[in-house]
């Protein structure tokens, strides 16, 4: 029998060594999908016959003696806005139910030629517009965790399948903190790559200038091994950095910090900061310490505009991004009964497609474009991105990375924020200077809060850099261990047992 707790790189050896198949290894997996999915809502859609064929693939390639990629015949999730044939690319909008892309995203063209193994789509926030995968037009996604609260989001889906030993990997994108953010509340381990390091071709765009897919795991070097996998140049993107990834497996495995310079960051911290969150934080700045690392107190002054500035750049990107979506097109098509004009079809699809919050959104960002209010609006915040920018310039003249907590709080309960939008904003009030200024950064776990909540830790590197997030990353499992997880095991184990 497969133990779907197990590692990807671990499960990867067990495949390499013959002990079991990638086909055994994906039938576990969908099995626990089968069993435990209806009570998380991760998957939005799931393709059991293709990924047994990749599998099945795979494991006739290893027989015939093919040297196979690393992660060659490991499963694996991928968010719903990443475009992929054979299966829907829905983005959790009634807008693109149903819909087929008639093309494949390159990150997942790269998942295909690494041998991994896609089970099927995740939730997400509509469009990814959300921190909590509630503004689903397919209904929220549950952490494991606790199944009344959120998973985080955008990207609860993935995060969910990865926390709750659906999928042993998945991917996400992170315009704001949607791979961070879902990392810390589930316990995973989740990395927002340097802007232009995974290319966005195929990626369904909500603020292209923020975007970046990147990868979510539960160890450090899993997360670094599907890195190597989707990272790189890609000329189909023109944002896309022509120049190699660092050894990003070499760092995860080095796991020491000794002569690191480490920089807490002032601004993120105090008055809104759940208790346990900064105590499993500090705890985790002492063992930084021991291990060797000099850490000191910076200041990023600017940070503390970074959320306002955010909320005006990324509506307004969305708004030009999300007016493609008109129903002449693809896509859904209302009121087209020969009895509305075109523009009156286009209206009646756009107000029945798209949910709450991406109303408000588009609503927003269109205003901040309005004439005689862009310099106003999108001018000034495009000027406070360039400070947020200045800070992480000036810090990086001192430290070799700057930490934080991921999140100010602990998963929040289902329900809880919807109806207050700045609450729900401030979810991701940590991660969204990284998004601003396009650096790389990711939350690793550091424990549980005193209700048994995972907490993370939010490591930022300067571009290209990637590497030092897998480095302390690294020392950080190592040094705090994995029997954290161990309520969570113990249930899914029951919960395996009784199925």
């Amino acid at each position: 029998m497969v133990d779907v707790t197990l590692a990807a790189s671990e499960l990867a050896e067990l495949m390499r060594q013959g002990e079991v198949t990638s086909e055994e290894v994906t039938a576990a997996h969908l099995e626990r999908i089968e069993a435990v999915d209806p009570g998380l809502n991760a998957f939005l859609a799931v393709d059991a016959d293709g990924a047994l064929a990749q599998a099945r693939d795979v494991d006739r390639r290893r027989a015939q003696g093919e040297q196979l990629p690393p992660l060659a015949g490991v499963p694996i999730a991928v968010k719903d806005n990443f475009c992929t044939r054979g299966m829907p690319t829905t983005c959790g909008s009634r807008m693109l139910e149903g819909w087929h892309p008639p093309y494949e995203a390159t990150v997942v063209e790269r998942l295909r030629a690494g041998g991994l193994v896609i089970l099927g789509k995740t939730n997400m926030d509509e469009f990814a517009m959300g921190s909590s995968t509630e503004t689903s037009a397919f209904g929220p996604t549950r952490n494991p965790w606790d199944r009344d609260r959120i998973p985080g989001g955008s990207g609860g889906g993935s995060s969910a399948a990865v926390a709750g030993y659906l999928a042993p990997l998945a991917v996400g994108s992170d315009t704001g903190g949607s791979i961070r953010q879902p990392g810390a509340v589930t316990g995973t381990v989740g990395v927002k790559p340097t802007y232009g390091g995974v290319s966005r071709y195929g990626v369904v765009a909500m603020a292209s200038s923020l975007d970046q897919p990147g990868p979510v795991t539960r160890t450090v070097l899993d997360a670094a091994l599907l890195h190597e996998v989707i990272g790189g140049h890609d000329p189909r993107d023109s944002t896309s950095i022509a120049q190699p990834l660092p050894p990003l497996a070499d760092a995860a495995r080095r796991r020491e910090v000794a002569g690191l310079k480490i920089g807490v960051v002032r601004e993120f911290g105090g008055e809104g900061y759940d208790a346990d969150v900064e105590a499993r934080f500090h705890e985790a700045v002492d063992l930084l310490r021991q291990g060797g690392a000099e850490v000191t107190e910076v200041s990023c002054p600017n940070f503390d505009y970074a959320l306002s500035a955010y909320y005006l750049i990324m509506p307004a990107e969305l708004s030009s991004n999300l007016a493609r979506f008109d129903a002449m097109r693809y896509g859904l098509r209302l009121g087209d009964d020969g009895a509305h004009s075109a523009e009156e079809v286009t209206s009646i699809t756009r107000g029945g497609g798209f949910g709450r919050e991406a109303k408000r959104r588009l609503i927003i960002g269109t205003y901040a474009l309005s004439s005689g209010y862009h310099d106003q609006y999108y001018g000034s915040a495009q000027k406070v991105r360039t400070l947020v920018a200045q800070d992480f310039e000036a810090a990086f003249g001192e430290v070799d990375v700057l930490i934080s907590p991921t999140t100010p709080t602990v998963a929040f309960r289902l329900g809880e924020r919807m109806s207050d939008p700045m609450a729900m904003y401030k979810a991701d009030l940590c991660t969204i200077p990284s998004n601003l200024a396009g650096n790389a950064s990711a939350s690793f776990p550091v424990g549980l809060s005193g209700e048994g909540l995972p907490v993370g830790i939010q490591v930022i590197a300067p571009p290209m850099a990637d590497d030092r997030l897998y480095r302390v990353g690294g020392f950080l499992e190592d040094a705090i261990g994995t029997g954290w997880r161990a309520p969570l095991v113990e249930r899914i184990v029951g919960e395996g047992a009784a199925k």
